[in-house]
């Protein structure tokens, strides 16, 4: 009998406009069981906090449960993300971190720098975490896990109406208040050469939860960019470090891939949370392709590139 695939936790990133520039949906993809995995097992549980009286509200798991071939089950409970922009534009995102939630998936807010006005109205406005681009030192790290949990683990004011119905129409603002903290997810890039040369000091802060790595810009601030889709092995072992850092120090991984091949080998890496393509490379690739099997030429369109060009 073969091995069952790892489970890890997917995304495929959805560009849109407005305010709003990046969303992914996810699946968490682990072999039959006979009853739903907990999402603590791959990343804490944003889906629901950690009261069991709170209800099964929107995002049940199992409610989203369903067969995807090659016998495995596919749980939708990741992440809708997206970017809110350095003037505060975050009207849509106030729209849309509670429409995500009624779907069934955890909106994750990816603001544009580590800035504490920013992480405040994305958790205020019912984020179930954040992903925080361009981290230097540990000290950077310190003051985003300050700005993201209430005293006495950080310095987040408390007040907003909004959170609470993201999570359950039954979840209480005391309830909100004493859970958030260990709840909610702080997931910070990894892709300057400074906070890799720091990745171990930033790891170790109490409250960072994952570490993410995005090959691109990661490449390109240690010289050695991804080119035609090709990785130095100087990057290769810097993303390795990444991974290995995170493993030693307790906390999960993750990475930005451009394919679901990409993807399975990140995965069997031990990487966490994946990004396994984006709409700008399936669409075109998926639609151009289908018009050349109707024109009678049968050839796929070749895709490359962080978004398929």
């Amino acid at each position: 009998m073969s091995e069952s695939p790892r489970p890890f936790l997917g995304f495929v990133p959805l560009h849109i406009t407005n305010d709003i520039q990046q969303i992914q949906s996810g699946v968490v993809i682990e072999p039959h069981s006979p009853s739903p995995p907990s999402p603590r097992k791959y990343m804490k549980n944003p889906y629901y906090l950690q009261n069991e009286d709170i209800g099964p509200g929107p995002t049940k798991p199992s409610g989203w449960e369903r067969d995807i071939p090659v016998q495995l089950r596919a749980y939708t409970i990741s992440s809708a993300l997206f970017e809110n922009t350095r003037e505060t534009k975050d009207a849509a995102m106030h729209e849309a971190v509670p429409a995500i939630a009624a779907c069934g998936v955890s909106p994750i807010v990816r603001i544009a720098d580590n800035q504490g006005h920013l992480v405040k109205r994305a958790l205020d406005s019912g984020a179930h975490g954040i992903i925080v681009p361009l981290l230097y030192t540990p000290a950077d790290a310190i003051s985003l896990v300050r700005s993201a949990k209430f005293p006495p683990l950080g310095s987040r004011g408390f007040g907003s109406p909004f959170p609470m119905p993201c999570f359950s129409a039954s979840l209480t603002s005391t309830a909100y208040l004493q859970q958030a903290n260990s709840s909610l997810l702080t997931i910070v890039q990894i892709e300057t050469s400074e906070a890799l040369e720091n990745v171990d000091e930033i790891a170790a802060v109490e409250g960072i939860d994952v570490l993410f790595v995005g090959p691109f810009d990661l490449g390109n601030n240690i010289a050695r960019p991804v080119v035609d889709g090709v990785m130095h092995e100087e990057l290769q072992v810097a993303i390795k470090k990444v991974l290995d850092t995170a493993v030693k120090r307790g906390k999960k991984a993750g990475i930005f891939c451009t394919d679901g091949l990409q993807g399975g080998k990140f995965r069997d890496m031990g990487f966490h949370m994946i990004s396994v393509a984006t709409d700008m490379f399936v669409l075109p690739a998926g639609v151009g392709g289908e018009l050349n099997k109707a024109r009678g030429n049968g050839q796929t369109v070749k895709m490359s590139g962080p978004y398929g060009r």
